[in-house]
């Protein structure tokens, strides 16, 4: 599958038109000029080098990625579950990330990091090939995890999970823009609590060559604090496995640049959407219509790229 899509896909630089409008009172200028992706690319850069942390919320389609474009929102990144959620399925496969991805990377003029999983391959250099084609999605960024998606050996061993890194940055490095890399080391949401070693692997993913780290399952502000000591590249922490209570402040206090809610908002739309149904069909009510976005701005946000 990956093959057929690389043959229909061609390296543009793509530029999108500037374009203001309103949302509830207020007026929102995403873009002053033509971006092209080279442009996006020095963009997304440039949020990772400059002082504090940047919130990067996770749209799963077009419209979710222009409503947060209408937002104020510095960039964005994908996300699988949300991408699942709307295909009605538990996974997804690589050429549908793909096609996700460019999807919301031609929605707005926003830097998209993509959620790539494990890359859809075992092997160092066929994973790597995904970073390829999702710069070509228009991409900026983009992640390589050490997950497996095998329950029965959730975790790929060590020196592998690094040769995948190191196969990644190659291809990464390779492209004719600047192409922010992701590593990312799952054990704390794969069922290894082992923190010392997800802190080794990410220093080994650092010395490899990836541009940001990333260990989905920290908590509590004292080992995110730990985990970002120990390494010198910026952090992304994901909220969705984090106590609630901590603050983008918190967490710059702490030195984490980035900051992700992954399918957070997804999830969190289906709750308003299945508490929507159940009011219907088991109360006969209609009382969560009172609560549904104006049209009119849901309208003007999606204007952005028309």
């Amino acid at each position: 599958m990956l093959m057929a899509l690389e043959d229909t896909m061609h390296w543009t630089d793509t530029a999108f038109e500037a374009n203001t409008w309103g949302v509830g009172n207020e007026q929102h200028r995403v873009v002053n000029a033509m971006i092209s992706q080279t442009q996006k690319a020095a963009r997304f850069q440039d949020l990772h080098r400059r002082p504090g942390a940047f919130v990067i919320p996770n749209p799963w389609d077009a419209g979710t990625a222009r409503l947060l474009a209408s937002l104020g929102f510095d960039a964005l990144a994908t996300t699988s579950l949300g991408l699942a959620i709307t295909l009605g399925r538990g996974t997804v496969t690589a050429s549908e990330i793909i096609a996700n991805c460019k999807a919301i990377a031609d929605a707005t003029s926003l830097p998209v990091n993509a959620d790539l999983e494990n890359c859809g391959a075992d092997e160092p250099k066929t994973a790597a090939h995904l970073i390829g084609l999702a710069a070509e999605a228009g991409a900026v960024g983009g992640s390589i995890e050490d997950a497996t998606g095998n329950t029965e050996k959730p975790i790929y061993d060590f020196n592998l999970a690094v040769e995948r890194v190191q196969a990644a940055v190659e291809v990464a490095r390779s492209l004719p823009i600047p192409f922010m890399l992701t590593a990312r080391a799952e054990n704390l949401i794969q069922g290894r609590s082992d923190l010392d070693d997800t802190i080794r692997r990410l220093k080994a993913f650092e010395a490899a060559g990836a541009d940001v780290l990333y260990a989905p399952g920290l908590k509590d502000l004292a080992t995110i604090k730990s985990v970002v000591s120990e390494v010198t590249k910026p952090v992304n922490v994901v909220m969705s496995h984090a106590d609630t209570g901590i603050t983008a402040a918190d967490l710059a206090a702490v030195g984490v640049k980035r900051i992700s809610v992954g399918g957070s908002i997804a999830r969190y739309a289906m709750s308003a959407f299945l508490n929507a149904g159940r009011e219907m069909k088991e109360q006969g009510r209609f009382t969560f219509i009172k609560d549904a976005a104006p049209s009119k701005a849901l309208k003007a946000a999606f204007s952005l790229a028309s």
